[in-house]
């Protein structure tokens, strides 16, 4: 039976209602915060934990968390030196950034995770292709999409979202 790294994940709104997207530093896709559950932590606690290192603020309001476990396959030639999971298993959370909140990068300089940032429209992030994380984040997207809607309209009115 195959072993999965127990993870998580955040897909993050702006006040604009945007979603972020990190440039990965080690060269590969675009992609949102993640990372693994460590020994006497919940899912919850990691990410909190993770965003903090990830994009250095814990300025941000959970709004929502899938329900169970999304996974994928590393790829065969996707190698690492400390462990052999064969994959990822994730808790996906929806998370709101306080006004206040800044992104920085670079908050935890022995572990760069990401090179650059964006926000882009839910219609355009469906457009990008994430490869061998593609149909877990079209996944975690899509249940998530209402509320990410519910907020847009909130925000502007009952008004027809242009995207």
């Amino acid at each position: 039976m195959k072993e999965y790294r127990q993870n998580v994940a955040a897909i993050i709104l702006n006040k604009e209602n945007k979603i972020w997207l990190g440039k990965r530093a080690d060269g590969m896709n675009w992609g949102f915060p993640q990372g693994g559950i460590e020994a006497g932590e919940n899912p919850e606690s990691a990410i909190i934990r993770e965003l903090s290192e990830e994009i250095g603020t814990k300025n941000f309001e959970i709004i929502g968390q899938y329900p169970g476990t999304l996974k994928y396959d590393f790829p065969k030639d996707m190698k690492f030196p400390t462990w052999t999971y064969a994959g990822q298993e994730q808790h996906y959370f929806l998370v709101r950034l306080d006004e206040q909140a800044k992104i920085d990068l670079e908050s935890h300089p022995e572990e760069i995770e990401f090179s650059r940032y964006q926000f882009s429209s839910l219609t355009e992030i469906l457009k990008i292709d994430f490869g061998f994380k593609n149909e877990v984040y079209h996944q975690a997207l899509a249940y998530f999409s209402n509320i990410i809607e519910k907020n847009w309209r909130k925000k502007n009115g009952n008004r027809k979202n242009n995207r």
